[in-house]
């Protein structure tokens, strides 16, 4: 007892080692990843690819809604094996999600070995805290993600590579392994700045014909642990394997675009936020020595992956996320050389702006949850018809003691480099974590597509699984297949034309309509707060 009031009255130590930096990453991966239905978007999307690829037992390649889903199968063997073992305490969609919370604990590791390796003990929690503190992280960390496999994969070859000249056999192993990782979750498009590292890495090495050899060891242990899935699926689903290659490589063949470059890096100055003016910092304050690894690894790595990202991807948040891992390390010297002002700036932004913010989610929650102010109260039903708040005794403790807990960091935190980074992270983290807990029902009544798959659900006579659709989404269709196990299929297929129920949706009156053909209308509902998007249910 009197250890753990020391530990009250002193906070904790900085910079954050060994458990307790343990803790901070654990508390940022695990806040978000729980208590809300599959989203609409991306987390619907892979929840239900993986969804299907647990309740079918197809493992070869994944499905979506009863359709090939042309993806690597890596991500969706883990949220699978994630569903298996903690089916039974979690929600399905729950449990499969926290394979998204392992990818991305690999990557915040791996980002700590390499930062450890380039610049030292001392800086090596800055490289994980500053990916952590990411905004663009942030916001698709805990969604179901297969870009979070290229995230670790990143991370862990940037920390092998580091580590070239000292152990090459680990570096050989953990390259190979990256590689494999990355071209399994993701795709061909995103392994391909891991090999065009390689060279300069193998030419920063100070003992060259060693390096060779570690990667070509690296090299052929990738081969090694890729190979046997493109093998099979050639022998046994040959289809699925062209399939597969077609989508893969359909980008590749396009020009290299300046504009979808600019896009990317137009994102930066929020997504980034604060790794891009960091990183700027360390490379202002270390112009004459680019040259070193320390600097020239990252900056090469980021350069290749913005210049396969404006090949291969439509500017868009979720591939911008490769650009996080070779940011985060370049910005770690310049995270712990800020002149004293910029530190204390830098920090008191930190702490203003968390603190404020998390002020506002709890006037959010009296609103939705006991009805104060009455004026926002009544806005919170506006934004979602039907939404009616309650007061969860469990979520109201879990907020109190978050924000317990940044107030404590706050009055604790010791004099240091890592205070304001440590203040950025863990506010960020402890208001997303307010976020998903205090005001979580208001925005899962609005984002999950459930109360209309159950409503299309109660339309069909039991047992009735015959369904044609037009003009829905993977996000709908995904949603469909896991709330209610339907699997519409389109309308001009053999088996959709054989359907007489058929699902409809759009934004306008145009594309509702009901095709040529005897067709009554028996239903028709959108998701709580959405004005645009609507569904029909039509019988013939």
């Amino acid at each position: 007892m009197p250890d753990f009031l020391a530990l009250i009255r002193r906070g904790i130590r900085l910079p954050p080692a060994g458990w307790v930096l343990a803790a901070i990453l654990a508390f940022y991966v695990l806040a978000g990843l729980f208590g809300r239905d599959p989203w609409k978007g991306e987390d619907a999307i892979h929840i239900g690819a993986a969804w299907q690829m647990f309740h079918y037992g197809d493992w070869l390649s994944p499905d979506l809604a009863g359709r090939p889903f042309h993806e690597p199968p890596l991500y969706y063997w883990s949220a699978a094996l994630t569903g298996h073992l903690f089916g039974w305490l979690l929600p399905m969609h729950e449990a499969m999600r926290l394979a998204s919370g392992l990818w991305l604990t690999l990557a915040l590791i791996g980002l700590y070995y390499a930062g450890r390796e380039l610049y030292g003990q001392e800086s090596a929690a800055a490289s994980p805290l500053l990916l952590a503190g990411c905004a663009g992280l942030l916001f698709h960390a805990h969604d179901a993600q297969p870009m979070l496999i290229a995230l670790a994969a990143y991370a862990g070859a940037l920390g092998a590579l580091a580590t070239i000249g000292r152990r090459p056999r680990l570096t050989g192993i953990y390259y190979g392994v990256a590689v494999a990782g990355c071209l399994l979750g993701t795709g061909i498009a995103p392994t391909l700045p891991l090999l065009a590292i390689a060279p300069l890495a193998w030419w920063l090495s100070p003992d060259r014909p060693k390096a060779l050899h570690t990667l070509a060891i690296g090299l052929g242990i990738a081969a090694l642990l890729i190979l046997p899935w493109p093998l099979l699926l050639l022998n046994l689903e040959p289809a699925r394997l062209h399939g597969w290659l077609a989508t893969e490589l359909a980008p590749l063949k396009t020009a290299f675009s300046f504009s979808g470059a600019g896009r990317f890096l137009s994102m930066l100055p929020w997504f980034a936020f604060p790794a891009l003016p960091l990183a700027g910092w360390t490379l202002w304050t270390r112009r004459k020595d680019l040259g070193a690894p320390a600097q020239l690894l990252p900056l090469a790595f980021l350069l290749l992956t913005l210049l396969m990202l404006a090949l291969a991807f439509r500017p868009r948040e979720t591939p911008a996320l490769l650009m996080l891992p070779a940011l985060a390390l370049l910005a770690t010297p310049g995270a712990l050389s800020l002149r004293r002002g910029a530190a204390n700036a830098f920090d008191w932004f930190a702490m203003m702006t968390f603190s404020l913010f998390a002020g506002l989610i709890w006037l959010a929650w009296s609103a939705m949850a006991l009805g104060w102010p009455e004026k926002l109260a009544k806005r919170v039903v506006i934004l979602r018809p039907g939404f009616v708040g309650q007061f969860d005794f469990s979520d109201f403790v879990i907020g109190l003691v978050a924000t317990a807990w940044w107030i404590w960091l706050i009055v604790t935190a010791p004099r240091s480099p890592y205070r304001s980074l440590t203040h950025w992270a863990l506010g960020f983290t402890t208001l997303w974590l307010l976020a998903t807990t205090l005001i979580l029902p208001w925005f899962d009544y609005g984002k999950s597509y459930r109360p209309v798959a159950l409503a299309i659900a109660r339309e069909l006579p039991e047992g009735h699984r015959c369904l044609a659709e037009r003009g829905l989404s993977d996000t709908q269709r995904a949603s469909l297949s896991y709330f209610v196990e339907i699997e519409p299929a389109t309308i001009g297929s053999v088996a959709g034309k054989a359907c007489d129920w058929l699902l409809v949706g759009g934004d306008t009156n145009q594309e509702l309509a009901a095709p040529g053909g005897n067709w009554r209308k028996v239903w028709e509902g959108n998701r709580p707060g959405e004005r645009k998007e609507k569904f029909r249910l039509f019988r013939r």
